[in-house]
Parts: C-alpha cells; structure tokens; sequence
C-alpha cells in the first residue's frame, strides 16, 4: 500500500465520540449480557488477532490507563463499551470474538464482534487490510458465538438474549473509507449512499431480531470533521471541515428515525439512538464547562508519514500528554477515556430527546 494511501486510511480510521463525570455503577438492571458490534470506537481488541491489519492499537501509548495494559481499545483507558458493561453491572470486560480464548462460560455476558476499519457496507475498509465487515460480524454471531451459547445455557439462551443488550456503531467508515475515497460509484450522491447505508444496516438489524435480539441501541456518527487529522488536512481553514460534519449529520437523522421505523417491523423489540454526535459537539464548543482544556490536539504524539508512520494514529513509544482528561481526542481521530465517560453517562441516564431516543439505556434495561 502507498504511503498516500495508506495516510487517507490512517485519516478516515473511524467515526463517533467525548470529560470527566464519574461513572457510577447502577444497582439494579435487567440485562444479562451485551453484545457488540461495529468499528474502532467500540472495539475491544479484535483486531490483534487479524494478519494483514493495519487497523491495530496493541502498543503503548494505547491502554497506558487501562488496567491491562495495551488491548486493542482506540484509547487511552476504557472505551464506552467498557463504561456501559461497568453501569449495567456486567462482570469484567466484554470479551473480542477473535481472542482465540473467547468460548465456554466467558461469552455467557456477551461478546465483542467489533472491528476497526469496518463498516456497514462489505467493501468499506478493504484499505484497511483485514478488518471484520458488520456483515461478517453478524455471521460470527449467528454461527460461532450463537450454537456455542446454546451449548452452555441450553434453552436458557432464549431467555438471554431477548435480555442483552445488542449495540451497533457502524457507518462512520462507510463515508470516510469509501464514498469520500471514490469507491463509490461516481453517480451516486451522498443522499442516495446514505439512504443505501440505512437500508442496509435496517436489514442487519432484522438479522439480529430474527436470531433472537430485542434491545438494540445504535450509536450515531461522530463530528469526524472536527477530529484534528481533518483539520490537519486543510490547516488554512478555521473550524470542523463541514463537508464531513454535514455527511454524519444527515446519516445521524436516518438512524434516529429509523427507531420508529423498524420497531413495528420487529415486534417486541426496543431500539435507542445514541446522539454521540452532539454530545461531543458540546463538547467541542464548550470544553471548560465540561471539564476539558484541549478540544483541537491530539494527546499522544502522532506517527509522522514522512517517518513511515499512519499519520492518524500514535507513534509507538511516542510521547503523550500528562493531563489526559482534560484533552477530547486520544490520537487524531478516537476520543479520551474522559471523552467516554461523557458519552456513556449521557447514554445511560439523560432525559434528553437530543441526546437519547426515545430513552436512554437504565430504561431500556427496565423494559
């Protein structure tokens, strides 16, 4: 792969995201397990096990507050996967479908299928290397992790499932590893792709439905024209880059009326959209009043083109900031753990439509 292209992967690696709020374990909740699925915001280490990915994060400074080390999360600690599993009392940490030792009793509470560099769409993120499509991701449920739950709970499964949660963060990719990338077909315009994305990610989610899934919470994209390697990108411009904000923006709308959409088509099941958009937008605007300093740089230094390095994500061993949760972006594209803490407390309990739709997860996990 050329360094040119491998620098516009390295750029566009992913989607969603971002201060500093305690997490407070919840007492008392329904749910039994979770079950994920998506890109590199809401992988926990799937990719270590892929050859061929350039999509990897198993070196320091990644993971230098996360309490085993270096593991695969975008971060520098937990990501909102990790805090969530904390809030609805899930024990330990979601496991990654590929770690070979992820089988017997340990995907009782769920599994991790999440893969970064993926997208909805089957040929977003073939730059990438090997990375693991929402396609393929479901599959991986549905023939491995399914028969082998069945072995361990029996007909118990069936009453699992229906009581996990089944979260999707997927799209982000879709746009910046492939339509603004040109893989596209050059007729389609950006209405007529994000419808395509909605229909197709509706079908997935249809999939999980039929397979036994009822609780489904989907996560929207993140402002990725904020993210400091799109600033980079065009340095004599003041602000996001809007052509990206305005493509998530428009996806982000379809998914949060998809929810009224495809509830009457699964019947039984309840679906949440996650605002992750606006939450970091706040954010971004207003970094003080939430507890941040540093809304524009990355915390860690970043590997350099020039050197051989990504250009997005942190150089090995590179240098890193001290103040970690006052900064908004880890590395040029993936949020702070401080970020990820925002993102799941809002997720769990705001009463805001904006931010949570129609409720947010405690109520999910009530119903």
């Amino acid at each position: 792969m050329s360094q040119t292209r491998l620098a516009l992967f390295c750029f566009f690696l992913f989607p969603l995201i971002c201060p500093c709020m305690a997490i407070q374990q919840n007492d008392y909740t329904k749910i039994k397990g979770m079950f994920v699925f998506g890109s590199s915001l809401v992988d926990n280490g799937n990719n270590n096990f892929l050859p061929d990915s350039i999509a990897k994060v198993n070196y320091f400074p990644y993971g230098i507050d996360f309490p085993l080390g270096p593991s695969g999360r975008f971060t520098n600690g937990k990501n909102v996967i990790d805090l969530l599993g904390q809030k609805l009392g899930l024990p330990d940490y979601i496991p990654p479908f590929s770690d070979p030792s992820t089988n017997g009793s340990k995907i009782i509470n769920g599994v991790n299928f999440a893969s970064g560099g993926s997208g909805i769409l089957d040929d977003t993120g073939a730059i990438a290397g090997n990375v693991i499509s929402l396609n393929q991701q479901i599959k991986n449920f549905e023939e491995y992790t399914l028969p082998e739950l069945e072995m361990q709970l029996g007909n118990r499964s069936k009453e699992i499932l229906p009581q996990s949660l089944f979260l999707v963060g997927s799209g982000g990719n879709d746009y910046s590893l492939n339509y603004f990338m040109g893989l596209a077909n050059s007729n389609t315009s950006i209405e007529a792709f994000t419808a395509n994305l909605i229909t197709t990610l509706s079908n997935h989610l249809t999939r999980l439905y039929n397979l036994g899934a009822r609780k489904f919470v989907l996560m929207a994209i993140n402002p990725n024209g904020c993210s400091p390697m799109a600033k980079a990108r065009v340095p004599t411009r003041q602000g996001c880059i809007q052509t990206l904000n305005r493509a998530a923006h428009m996806f982000n709308a379809k998914l949060r009326k998809s929810v009224d959409d495809m509830k009457p088509q699964m019947p039984g099941s309840n679906l949440v959209f996650i605002n992750s958009y606006k939450v970091i937008m706040d954010i971004i605007r207003h970094p003080i009043s939430e507890g941040f300093v540093d809304a524009k740089n990355a915390c860690c230094e970043i590997s350099k083109i020039s050197e051989g390095g990504n250009g997005v994500l942190c150089k090995r061993e590179g240098s890193i900031c001290e103040n970690r949760g006052e900064y908004v972006y880890f590395d040029g594209l993936h949020p702070t753990e401080a970020v990820n803490v925002v993102i799941a407390n809002k997720a769990f309990a705001s009463k805001s439509s904006a931010e949570v739709y129609p409720f947010n997860i405690y109520d999910l996990s009530q119903v």
